[in-house]
């Protein structure tokens, strides 16, 4: 029997027969409080040895099979009959007052870290896993895919938006293409070593030796319509997404002054949906302009540059940018796989909640073929050109699911399992995009690129120059 105590409490692990409990026990009084500050106000004795603030919460544990005392080799054992390698166990190090922390060995192959440092806050239990080796082992599951395809899909920091602010001079936003695509400059960030160098796009090659490169090959919707009432007014329909039968989700305005059944030119009204958006019945394709984003106030002379060259099916709101600096000759010179997701506004959507947790992904549509999985599973190390690319195959990765919807939001604390390095452009403050940079590069890290890029007079945003982190 162990005992063992934490943020005023005390805990008995007993054996009985093939089981172990947790028994709570009543506080550890060392000596009766002689002082005030000793106990609250509910009558409870503090641990003044604790730092201020801090709780330490037990999670509700599933019955053990058996517990194992530290010293044991481990690697001598197996897991309830389950053939598990020795090295998936980790080793656990010593605490501060030389007890070996204790582990619970389960059917599931479970391990509980009993030493909880002072400055965690709950206790976390862990599977021991090996790394998935392919599709073939990943095993999703219905929690798996609505934490992923619906929610954050992982545990971030809790992060305020304002932490993704940044002052930007005015002049440094591109209004339009540069006359050659490659003309472009990139910025290269080296993770393991903090360096930045600055280079052509033109010389991508060079820098990106042995990885896979991976692109967003959706092509952008002519879906800016500007219509009229029938009472002369302007509106103007932007549409998002295709419901099937002509049916398209869209944003309208002045959105207040419409109503359902409206009839503008080839767009019917159909349901208001909130915020702006309504579902419209369109007669035939979208004809309309190519939806430049609003700090883009200069005309597209030529709508092609506001597409990639190897866009293929037609689906986006708005183009996946980082693929705008690629041309034919670069692309054979590259090892490249295609992937689509299918850009929505809600990618580029400013943060509006006061912490990044609160903000709600409402999804996008993606689609990658079993062999183009394949080949991006297997490979050594992969480039995942944007930050759609890199949301589609982190997406793929932990749910095994080849096509649906990702509500994915990559924030700082998220971990990549399958996104080496990440090429992309210069993004708006207070936006999903710059968060997921931020989660790839550092924090502080990111903050010191972008110092760098406006000293180094970089241009910004989608017609801007690129980087490349790495």
């Amino acid at each position: 029997m162990w005992r063992w105590a934490s943020g005023g409490q005390r805990y008995d692990v007993a054996r009985s027969g093939a089981h172990a409990r947790l028994d709570l026990l009543q506080a550890p009084i060392d000596a009766v409080p002689t002082a005030r500050h000793e106990v609250d106000e509910h009558l409870e004795v503090v641990d003044t040895r604790a730092p201020l603030g801090e709780q330490l919460l037990l999670d509700a544990l599933e019955p053990p099979v058996r517990l194992v005392d530290k010293p044991l080799d481990l690697g001598e054992r197996t897991c309830h009959r389950d053939d598990l390698s020795p090295d998936a166990f980790l080793d656990g190090p010593v605490d501060a007052i030389g007890e070996s922390r204790r582990e619970v060995v389960g059917r599931r192959c479970q391990r509980v870290d009993l030493g909880s440092r002072p400055h965690e806050r709950r206790l976390q239990l862990r599977r021991l896993e090996t790394p998935l080796a392919g599709l073939g082992n990943t095993f999703p599951s219905s929690l798996q895919r609505l934490l992923v395809h619906d929610g954050q899909g992982y545990s971030g920091r809790r992060m305020r938006s304002s932490e993704l602010d940044y002052d930007l001079p005015a002049e440094l936003i591109a209004q339009h293409p540069l006359e050659r695509r490659d003309d472009s400059r990139l910025l290269v960030y080296e993770r393991a070593t903090g360096e930045i160098q600055h280079r052509a796009f033109g010389e991508l090659r060079g820098e990106i030796d042995g990885f896979l490169t991976v692109v967003n090959d959706s092509r952008v919707v002519p879906a800016r319509l500007r219509l009229r009432r029938s009472s002369g007014g302007a509106v103007e329909v932007l549409l998002l997404e295709p419901r099937g039968d002509g049916v398209w989700e869209a944003l309208a305005r002045p959105s207040r002054r419409l109503r359902v059944g409206e009839r503008l030119g080839a767009v019917e009204l159909r349901e208001e949906l909130g915020d702006g958006r309504w579902l419209v019945q369109l007669d035939g394709e979208p004809h309309g302009d190519v939806p430049l984003p609003p700090y883009i106030h200069e005309r597209l002379a030529d709508p092609t540059r506001y597409q990639t060259v190897y866009a293929d099916e037609a689906g986006s709101a708005a183009a996946p940018t980082a693929g705008l600096h690629f041309t034919p000759p670069l692309l054979a010179q590259l090892d490249v796989e295609r992937v689509t997701l299918h850009v929505g506004l809600d990618t580029f959507r400013p943060l509006t909640a006061e912490l990044l947790s609160d903000h709600i992904v409402h999804g996008e549509r993606y689609d990658i073929a079993p062999l183009a999985w394949e080949r991006i599973r297997d490979a050594e190390r992969v480039l995942g050109v944007g930050t759609t690319t890199t949301r589609v195959l982190e997406t793929v990765v932990r749910t095994g699911e080849l096509q649906g919807r990702t509500g994915l939001f990559i924030t700082p604390g998220f971990s990549f399992e399958r996104v080496d390095a990440l090429l992309t452009n210069f993004h708006l403050p207070r936006s999903t995009l710059l968060a997921l940079v931020m989660a790839f590069a550092g924090v502080a890290e990111t903050r010191r690129i972008y110092e760098t890029a406006i000293a180094e007079r970089y241009r910004f945003y989608s017609f801007g120059d690129a980087m490349l982190i790495r």
